[in-house]
């Protein structure tokens, strides 16, 4: 029975990959006057945004990290180039740990389907230290049950035991847990605006650039222009792209598609 379920989620979630829009030339995400196109979900008021959590703000798409959820393309796209440009804001979470926000890839399932907060889909971390992790978030479709999100890749154990990807490594399945970009330090120890030694993101105030190929699926991250993570095999391989409210003030500037090359 659960092998025919199974069956029936894939084989289901292949027929709407079909409807996903390759993008056959540069999409616009977001317009930079207002939120047409996009969604919002927070985990405590769902659709309603009672503190203007989401927002734009002369002519930058602003989270003011009051609450936990993200901002949603309304379509589902596939086979794309995403380009994203952030930076931080001043507000944090009060704690002492890094300030924290992601990309989610392939979003499948409804709003708040992963523990009430998140969609089941592939997280492209943008935590400070992090910025290019892969990170598996599963989720349950509308009939309760479980979307099996996965990926594969190549990856090397740091002194510190993660898997970081180093292509050529080790074939590893991730259907859980942390895939961490290639040069993460072992030794940083997450603390707010704290810098590994071999970080790629830029410096807190500045803007840092997130790019993710998305062809078929395959995953390749680029941070500020060097590659940091690659993953294959990815389940699923389409679906929404989200922004997170994770606590932590961000802003945008850039969110949108371009074709692949």
């Amino acid at each position: 029975m659960k092998t025919m379920s199974l069956l029936v989620l894939i084989t289901t979630a292949a027929t709407a990959w079909g409807e996903a829009v390759r993008p056959l030339r540069p999409v616009a995400l977001f317009n930079g006057k207002d939120l047409t196109g996009l969604t919002t979900w927070l985990k405590d008021t769902q659709r309603d945004d009672p503190r203007k959590v989401f927002a734009v703000t002369d002519g930058l798409l602003h989270l003011s990290g009051e609450g936990f959820g993200y901002v949603a393309t309304e379509k589902e796209y596939r086979d794309y180039h995403l380009l994203v440009e952030y930076k931080w804001g001043r507000r944090t979470d009060g704690g002492k740990y890094v300030r924290n926000s992601g990309i989610l890839l392939h979003a499948t399932g409804p709003d708040g389907g992963a523990g009430g907060t998140w969609m089941a889909s592939i997280e492209c971390q943008l935590a400070q230290g992090c910025v290019g992790d892969l990170i598996v978030i599963r989720g349950k479709d509308a009939n309760g049950a479980v979307i099996p999100v996965s990926f594969t890749s190549d990856v090397v154990l740091g002194p510190d035991k993660r898997p970081r990807w180093r292509q050529g490594g080790e074939k590893r399945v991730f259907t859980k847990g942390q895939l961490w970009w290639s040069h993460h330090d072992p030794d940083f120890k997450e603390l707010l605006d704290t810098r590994g030694k071999d970080d790629v993101e830029s410096k807190l105030g500045e803007w840092t650039k997130v790019e993710c190929l998305c062809r078929g699926t395959e995953i390749v991250v680029k941070v500020n222009d060097k590659f940091v993570n690659r993953c294959y095999d990815v389940f699923p391989a389409a679906g929404k792209i989200l922004l997170q409210t994770e606590g932590f003030e961000i802003y945008f500037r850039r969110f949108e598609l371009r074709p692949l090359d």
